[in-house]
């Protein structure tokens, strides 16, 4: 078999890429239809830069989800014959699929299949880092922008404690082997995975505080299913095997939620302080709500504009942090498929073999570039409202 052309690699890629585009024109279709009745999502639908951002960034996810089914060889097999192997380089082996869409790597692993799995280790780390962050933030940032005072000041220094702290160094500190000995990243984890659940739960109390029966229901699911995670999560306790996070990429989880946690309490605080003056918040507290209340269900919604946009935004910038860290081999595990480490392994040969460098640098970039796109339509259409 000889090597195939860009033309007929751009068309195989786009043919094994086909559970992606009928999963993007599904939700296109879905989410266009029924724009009206979805809210901020469905107004999303109004703008140009919304839209391609949203693409981007669904394409990925989509990528994610199907990554098994798409990669065409398993990322971590290494083929004879085919190290810094060309795109278009038939693999000269019987079954499977027989080219090497994207060439091979030093190490003669196939490129597009590494970086098709790249985007499952990226895109299961940064959502949910992401998410842990915003919560820690909120629940640190409302109480101390609602009541002030000496809680204020503690947590703001604090916070500008770690913020002061040049990023990339406290990143290398958390997750070297040095100090995933000392367990202080288990007792962080501890921590951290607790406040969501804590969240929730006040969520819950003040939401049904007047319906004990719905009230205690909910409390009920959040204590079995919340403590079951928990303990997977933070002490990879779960009997189960369902919920559990090994060593190395818990260090990087808990090292992404530790840095961006400070910049969300920040965020959450400054609004805070903005919306706690208004009429409706003044309404509350004659009707003789509580603070948590208040905080949970009057400012919180009423801020949920500025913190989703910053979400997207954050994404993207943990998406960075993860690529930065495996590049400087600091990433989920040394043969992990990761955009970061993928980029380090194929920049030794740049000049001869940029393939092997550029796939995963372009799908970091799309995806970074779909978050900024997305957020910015966000803010388009939140300030519509």
């Amino acid at each position: 078999m000889e090597e195939i052309g860009w033309f007929s690699i751009i068309g195989r890629m786009a043919a094994v890429l086909w559970p992606v585009w009928l999963g993007m024109a599904l939700v296109f279709a879905l989410s266009i239809t029924f724009k009206r009745r979805l809210g901020l999502y469905g107004k999303l639908f109004d703008s140009n830069i919304g839209m391609v951002g949203f693409a981007l960034v669904l394409f990925w996810l989509l990528v994610a989800v199907f990554a098994p089914q798409i990669a065409t060889h398993d990322p971590l097999t290494q083929l004879s014959g085919m190290k810094n192997a060309v795109p278009g380089t038939p693999t000269g082996q019987e079954g499977g699929y027989p080219y090497y869409l994207l060439g091979g790597d030093s190490l003669a692993r196939d490129v597009f299949s590494r970086m098709i799995m790249g985007a499952r280790d990226v895109l299961k780390i940064a959502p949910a880092a992401a998410l842990i962050a915003y919560a820690v933030g909120i629940c640190l940032g409302l109480p101390a922008g609602y009541i002030g005072g000496w809680w204020d000041d503690l947590l703001s220094f604090l916070a500008n404690l770690v913020l002061a702290f040049p990023v990339i160094l406290l990143f290398f500190l958390l997750v070297t082997p040095e100090i995933r000995a000392t367990g202080i990243p288990n007792i962080m984890a501890a921590v951290l995975f607790a406040i969501p659940l804590v969240l929730i739960g006040l969520m819950i109390q003040t939401r049904f505080v007047t319906q004990p029966g719905k009230k205690w229901g909910w409390l009920a699911v959040l204590g079995v299913l919340g403590i079951w995670a928990y303990l997977g999560l933070a002490f990879n306790a779960d009997p189960l095997g369902v919920w559990r996070m090994p060593p190395n990429l818990l260090n990087v989880f808990i090292a992404v939620v530790f840095v961006n946690a400070p910049t969300v309490f920040r965020i959450v605080r400054g609004i805070t302080m903005d919306i706690r003056n208004r009429d409706y918040v003044a309404a509350a507290q004659t009707r003789g709500e509580s603070s948590a209340y208040i905080m949970l269900w009057e400012i919180l919604p009423n801020a949920r504009g500025p913190l989703i946009v910053d979400f997207c935004l954050r994404i993207g910038y943990t998406t960075i942090l993860l690529g930065t860290l495996g590049f400087f081999g600091l990433g989920v595990s040394p043969e992990s498929p990761d955009w970061g480490s993928t980029i380090n392994e194929g920049r030794r040969l740049l000049t001869a073999y940029p393939h092997a460098a550029l796939a995963p640098a372009i799908a970091l970039m799309s995806l970074v570039l779909g978050l900024n796109l997305l957020a910015d339509g966000l803010r388009e259409e939140s300030l519509r409202d």
